[in-house]
């Protein structure tokens, strides 16, 4: 993968994620096309589907969206007849509920998500992909804990 950094530089973990992740948005949203849904959609409503009746929040939280960008994401799938936006428990808390016809792209681009998946981990390895996935997780977990180190002193160096 093509890399902007100099020889013998550790590359940023940041801009190297995003890299991979665009790449594999590309290959993911290629694939989906088909089904008139892209990765991110796919993402969401499955999250969604997991999560029936829950607010919309917790969606958000679940993805590692903030609620914008999830409305941004949402407001398509419910232009397009896929999603009912639902108002919830509270006066700020909405849910959403897939339609009879955003089942339907759900079940089809289900089925060229699993084709795609099933390609690149075959490619890559089930064993190195699982492995893979726990250490994005342990990732993830650093992550957190930079962050909440840096917020409980500022004046911490990372």
């Amino acid at each position: 993968m093509y890399t902007s950094t100099k020889s013998g530089a550790i590359p940023c973990f940041c801009t190297t994620v995003k890299k991979l992740s665009r790449l594999l948005a590309r290959k993911y949203d290629d694939v989906l096309a088909r089904s008139g849904i892209n990765v991110t959609q796919l993402a969401v409503m499955r999250c969604i589907s997991r999560r029936q009746g829950e607010p919309l929040a917790r969606i958000a939280d679940e993805l590692e969206m903030d609620r914008t960008s999830l409305y941004r994401a949402i407001a398509p799938m419910v232009r397009n007849g896929w999603l009912n936006m639902v108002d919830g428990i509270g006066a700020r808390s909405r849910t959403a509920i897939i339609t009879r016809k955003g089942a339907q792209v759900l079940a089809k681009a289900g089925k060229s998500w699993d084709r795609i998946q099933d390609r690149l981990i075959g490619r890559f390895g089930k064993t190195k992909w699982i492995a893979l996935v726990a250490e994005l997780n342990k990732l993830a977990e650093c992550a957190e804990a930079v962050s909440e180190t840096q917020e409980q002193h500022p004046e911490a160096k990372q």
